[in-house]
C-alpha cells in the first residue's frame, strides 16, 4: 500500500476508476511513458492510460472468451506483442 501512497496524486485518481488491477510498479511504468508521450501534460497521459487499459481488455477478452465477446478488440485493431513475448519467442 506504501507503494500506492507514493504515486503521483494524477495517477491515484486515475486508479480510482481503473477497470484492472494495476501494480503500482506496472502503472507507474506506465506513467511516466504516457506523460512523456504526452508533453507533461497529465490529463493527456490520463487518456493514454485508458487507451492502453482498454486494449489490454479486448485482447485478453478476445484470447480469454472468443473474438465474438462485447469487450473483445474490433478486427481493425492491431496488437503489438510486448517486448517480454518478443523476447521469449528469439
Amino acid at each position: 500500500m506504501a507503494q500506492f501512497d507514493q504515486l503521483p496524486r494524477e495517477l491515484r485518481q486515475w486508479l480510482a476508476t481503473a477497470i484492472l488491477p494495476w501494480s503500482a510498479q506496472s502503472v507507474l511504468k506506465h506513467w511516466k511513458a504516457a506523460l512523456l508521450r504526452a508533453g507533461g501534460d497529465t490529463q493527456r497521459a490520463c487518456a493514454l492510460l485508458s487507451e492502453l487499459e482498454a486494449r489490454c481488455i479486448a485482447r485478453d477478452a478476445s484470447r480469454i472468451w472468443g473474438a465474438l465477446h462485447p469487450a473483445a478488440a474490433p478486427a481493425n485493431i492491431t496488437h503489438r506483442p510486448s517486448r517480454r513475448a518478443a523476447r521469449t519467442r528469439a
